[in-house]
């Protein structure tokens, strides 16, 4: 079983819709569940389902038992969805209650491996006990970067982070989100990044306001657009990227 986040401290970069574009691209081949770790639900909405009203973070921490009967098939076959709850805003005053609190979430899906080829997990943009637990559970970790100069500085002090806990840097994998090509700004950032980053994934997914229809189709962009358009293609090279990446199959 392989676990991928898709995680960024800046919020609007595309995360989400990369998150909900690519496991549904998964569960073509593999049995895939996607994880709402967000307080604001935006998967959740994407795929239009809600968290049951006796659903909370304390029934995430107790793991297994009982975490699954929460999860819920979505509407695309080999997707499922853990939705997010507003109680998980308070899940780092949860975690840093629990002994090695850095790595329960790790625990946590690791029970899930025989059910499972993969697990997405859609995080909050913040830099939290929450995020540690990410950056342990994951094998890779997926960081959308606009090609702009806050949002590289961002991926930067994420970098750093990494570097002073002693957090395997080798599993973060940028790659350019809402680029708009045209811009010289755009054009520049991406070259001058790539340089100084060279394990940047070359895939760039395009500002477009198809993808920003998701939230009123509310499902991935391939049911309601070209599957051959250049959207499409490019959801399915980042994917390609990260199985190419994978070490062991999913």
């Amino acid at each position: 079983m392989k676990t991928i986040s898709l995680y960024s401290i800046k919020g609007g970069v595309g995360k989400t819709t990369t998150c909900v574009n690519l496991a549904y691209l998964a569960s073509l081949k593999y049995r895939t569940l996607l994880i709402d770790l967000d307080p604001q639900s935006a998967a959740s909405f994407y795929l239009r389902i809600q968290s049951s009203k006796s659903y909370n973070d304390q029934k995430l921490l107790k793991g297994h038992k009982k975490i699954s009967p929460h999860i819920k098939a979505t509407d695309f076959e080999n997707l499922d969805l853990l939705p997010s709850d507003i109680s998980y805003r308070n899940l780092d005053i949860k975690l840093d209650e629990l002994k090695k609190s850095d790595r329960k979430l790790r625990s946590l899906l690791e029970d899930f491996s025989s059910e499972y080829d993969c697990i997405f997990l859609d995080c909050p943009p913040n830099l939290t006990l929450l995020s540690e637990n990410i950056f342990n559970a994951s094998d890779q970790i997926l960081v959308p970067i606009i090609p702009t100069t806050l949002s590289i500085r961002t991926f930067h002090q994420v970098s750093s982070f990494f570097k002073e806990n002693q957090i395997k840097k080798k599993k973060l994998k940028p790659y350019f989100s809402m680029v708009e090509i045209r811009k010289k700004l755009h054009r520049d950032s991406i070259i001058s990044f790539t340089k100084s980053f060279p394990k940047t994934l070359h895939v760039q997914i395009p500002a477009s306001a198809e993808i920003e229809k998701m939230g009123i189709h509310q499902c991935p962009v391939f049911n309601y657009i070209s599957k051959s358009s250049l959207i499409a293609q490019r959801y399915r090279d980042l994917l390609e990227k990260i199985e190419t990446k994978s070490h062991k199959s999913f």
